[in-house]
């Protein structure tokens, strides 16, 4: 579990660097405390506010960007790694028609390297917000996105690195999980498995304490093709989740408690 939030420690730091030196331990802070205001959030939305409380008040906006270009990384990564492991499981699995598989399989691709496009020319995103209207209401917003000319195709390339070896980490870590509750897999279904789960799972957007019944939900019916044992699915599942994420918000509710919050937002009037 450490292993997988130094990663995106990692991840962070590669594209908040332009805009603004922190150490790896302020930034691990930034991460932790992002995990434990996510709780409450669909789709984790408050992993952004928790990381602008660990940067200067000028660079909240830029703050809140690079931790876009992060979560699109991570996307990339699931949806990426997902397709192949979904048409993999699905076409040796279940029962489904050869076409509706490969227009699916098409359909995600297309996507994919649409998005891979977009990640790899994210400045392109600029001339756009020129466009909407009273843009002017927004100026503040607007000049901090500007930061998305500094992601070069190294940093990009770094970030979808670490996102990688997240994905890598989570992956075995529900393995073993799997494994440790007596889920007689094959590596192969076990990989493919948690792929197809991985990729269910992000494109339904719900808080994490609500999503936690669907995520039961998916494991049961990918896992259920091999093993009648719902109890072990549903403890390796919970207990993933209890790993990455309630352990995780406990300690960033230490860093959030030990922090002026106005004053990392701009609001405290108090002169330094």
């Amino acid at each position: 579990m450490p292993v997988n939030w130094i990663f995106e420690t990692l991840k962070w730091r590669v594209l908040i660097e332009s805009v603004e030196k922190i150490s790896f331990r302020r930034s691990f802070a930034a991460i932790i405390s992002g995990v434990t205001l996510s709780i409450f959030t669909p789709n984790r939305i408050g992993e952004y506010g928790g990381r602008v409380l660990f940067v200067k008040p000028k660079n909240n906006w830029k703050s809140v960007i690079a931790t876009l270009v992060g979560s699109f990384s991570q996307l990339l990564i699931i949806l990426s790694m997902g397709m192949a492991g979904f048409a993999y499981f699905v076409g040796n699995y279940l029962d489904v028609e050869t076409h509706l598989l490969q227009g699916v399989i098409f359909i995600m691709a297309a996507l994919i390297g649409m998005m891979l496009f977009g990640f790899y020319n994210i400045e392109l995103v600029i001339p756009f917000f020129k466009k909407i209207p009273h843009i002017e209401k927004l100026r503040r917003f607007f000049n901090d996105i500007t930061v998305l000319r500094n992601y070069n195709s190294k940093t990009l390339s770094k970030a979808l690195g670490f996102a990688f070896l997240r994905y890598t980490v989570y992956t075995i870590q529900y393995l073993l999980l799997l494994y440790f509750f007596g889920i007689n897999i094959t590596l192969i279904e076990g990989l493919t498995g948690i792929a197809t789960i991985f990729v269910l799972q992000t494109s339904i957007p719900l808080p994490p304490l609500i999503g936690l019944m669907v995520r039961g939900e998916i494991a049961l019916l990918v896992w259920g093709i091999f093993s009648p044992n719902e109890l072990s699915i549903l403890a390796s599942t919970f207990v993933l989740w209890i790993l990455n994420l309630i352990i995780p918000a406990l300690f960033g509710a230490v860093f959030i408690a030990n922090i002026n919050v106005l004053k990392s937002l701009g609001y405290d009037k108090k002169k330094n």
